[in-house]
């Protein structure tokens, strides 16, 4: 899955993962290979990124959307 963290000033992070987990507004929820196409408003909280090598990566962020189509993750981040 190609995933893109995106804030007003700057593309933080683009690359291929395997797993997503992200503070939405009803909870965490993860976003894993095949998902079905969601759109939804995330909270103030920490996203973790999982690489397909395993590597793990998180990112505190202050809220925003995220929108999951055709195994491509787009998180627009009110700040990172």
């Amino acid at each position: 899955m190609l995933l893109e963290i995106i804030t007003p000033d700057k593309k933080v992070y683009s690359g291929n993962v395997k797993l997503v987990q992200l503070p939405g507004s009803k909870g965490s929820f993860e976003i894993l290979d095949h998902h079905a196409p969601i759109i939804s408003v995330l909270e103030k909280g920490r996203i973790k990124v999982e690489e397909e090598s395993g590597q793990e990566f998180f990112f505190e962020i202050d809220g925003g959307v995220v929108e999951n189509k055709d195994n491509k993750i787009i998180v627009l981040a009110e700040s990172v």
